[in-house]
């Protein structure tokens, strides 16, 4: 009679077998994370920060040397510029060393030449400086030969100045100029309607079209690549399409509309308010129901079919069978859908850029994004409404998974 293994061997075995598959995944976690994790922390460190475009680079003196003049005539020339055109560097100097056959002479202040090295001390330097300092050359060789002597002696630069991106200046500006700008409520609308309507209006376009192809009829799967065609195009193209389309003056739309006596004069559909918000939330839902086309078809036909067979035979219409029985069975899916696509539309950035570049009340938070970076020069404040973006999808996931995917037993 064999006797069974004591629990306390159970026990070291299964730690074992847990320490090992920790540290399988370990390189993944490892990976992943700082894939996420550091990113996300750059973006809330410089969101805390009074960060210009400029001050990405990093506070520094700059030297480049060039040899100018003609055979007999040659000078070299040493262009000593400020990386920063606010912020000071302190300490700035630089050598360069000069070989026996090429003597500068006439050396400008604060220069001194003690052979073989040209050395210039600039001390501190302001925000903006800009200087060229140009030499003679006393030499027998000609500026091709003298341009190749002097190649291998770049001028050693020391200097540094303060760097926003590393002190320990923090500031909340950022987030009271978005938070106090009077657009901000416009913004946070338009991103609340694109994104809620965009993403209810995916998933109702989707589950129809999963409805009309859960049968066997001649031509499904054509009609299913057609369905699947607004989703894999390139949005370069059929955004340029639907510009083109609805354009005012030269759309096929337009003017179909106005020979049909159903408007006076053409519609700038992605230039004035509403029509553009409605036009990006109605391309959103036309680019991307395909994909909950595509998981809602699948769920659909893992359903048993003996379950309509019989609401069939108890007489059932067929909305009864779609609300009682397609749409309890639809629920998980439909959540996860949903909370994916409204991450997803949360963050859309592209289809709105293309199609109105922001304008017309289009300016979603992600485009707010790139304009406060980018069209004003604001990294802090950029970074800023990258956090509330953040925070709002992070509460969103929450209070999502904790209600209403446990009623769904997801």
């Amino acid at each position: 009679m064999t006797s069974a293994m004591p629990p306390s061997g159970r026990g070291a075995l299964a730690k074992r077998e847990a320490r090992l598959a920790w540290n399988l995944l370990f390189p993944t976690i490892a990976i992943v994370s700082l894939v996420i994790i550091l990113p996300l922390l750059a973006i809330f460190w410089i969101s805390v920060k009074p960060v210009g475009l400029a001050d990405l680079r990093p506070v520094a003196p700059i030297v480049k040397e060039s040899l100018r003049g003609s055979d007999g005539e040659l000078r070299i020339e040493y262009r000593v510029r400020n990386s920063s055109q606010s912020k000071a560097v302190g300490g700035v100097s630089f050598s360069d060393t000069f070989p026996d056959t090429v003597v500068p002479r006439d050396i400008p202040a604060p220069c001194t030449f003690t052979a073989p090295a040209l050395t210039c001390d600039f001390g501190t330097i302001e925000g903006g400086y800009n200087e060229r300092l140009r030499i003679p050359l006393a030499t027998d060789l000609d500026k091709d030969t003298a341009e190749d002597t002097l190649e291998g002696t770049a001028p050693r630069v020391t200097g540094s100045g303060d760097n926003i991106l590393t002190n320990t200046t923090f500031t909340l500006d950022n987030f009271r100029r978005i938070f106090d700008s009077k657009e901000f409520g416009a913004v946070l609308w338009a991103t609340v309607f694109y994104t809620v309507v965009g993403t209810i209006g995916a998933l109702v376009v989707g589950l129809f079209a999963a409805l009309l192809l859960n049968k066997s009829f001649r031509g499904k799967g054509l009609l299913r690549g057609l369905y699947l065609f607004p989703y894999v195009s390139p949005i370069i193209a059929v955004a340029f399409t639907w510009v083109t389309l609805f354009d005012p003056f030269s759309g096929s739309l337009n003017a179909l509309l106005i020979q049909m006596g159903v408007t006076q004069g053409p519609i700038n559909f992605f230039g004035q308010r509403p029509q553009a918000l409605i036009m990006v939330t109605v391309f959103e839902i036309w680019r991307y129901f395909p994909l909950s086309f595509l998981f809602i078809l699948a769920r659909m036909q893992s359903i048993d079919t003996d379950m309509y067979e019989a609401a069939d035979m108890d007489g059932a219409s067929p909305f009864q069978k779609f609300w009682y029985l397609s749409l309890p069975m639809l629920l998980g899916i439909l959540s996860v859908l949903f909370l994916l696509r409204f991450i997803w539309t949360f963050n859309k950035f592209d289809d709105i850029f293309l199609l109105t570049g922001g304008n017309a009340g289009t300016r979603t938070l992600t485009v707010n994004v790139y304009e406060q970076a980018f069209a004003i020069s604001n990294i802090g404040a950029g970074a800023a409404v990258a956090v509330v973006i953040f925070a709002v999808l992070l509460c969103f996931s929450f209070l999502f998974l904790k209600y209403i995917s446990q009623e769904e037993g997801l």
